[in-house]
């Protein structure tokens, strides 16, 4: 299901980058927080955990629930005037 969301190669990249730094076993996890009147929220973190809820491509991992408002979505990493970021959409 995680197939469902499209990851660019500069996206698929950055996290192989990020996540060679941490410890063996180290996942890169994408969560999606309520976020009050303004939406969602995206949270992008690292994890050592995974569970039967979660989702597994590669090293990049998302819980059921955020998997399901993801869907359809693009996860890019791009460099804007503020800095470099992921970003969804």
């Amino acid at each position: 299901m995680i197939d469902e969301i499209k990851f660019t190669e500069k996206a698929i990249q950055q996290v192989n980058v990020l996540v060679s730094k941490k410890k063996p076993g180290t996942y890169f996890r994408i969560s999606v927080l309520g976020g009050g009147c303004s939406g969602f929220k995206y949270d992008f973190s690292f994890d050592n955990n995974f569970s039967h809820e979660d989702e597994k491509i590669s090293n990049i991992v998302i819980d059921k629930t955020s998997l399901e408002i993801l869907r359809g979505s693009k996860v890019d990493f791009v460099s804007e005037l503020m800095g470099t970021s992921f970003k969804i959409s």
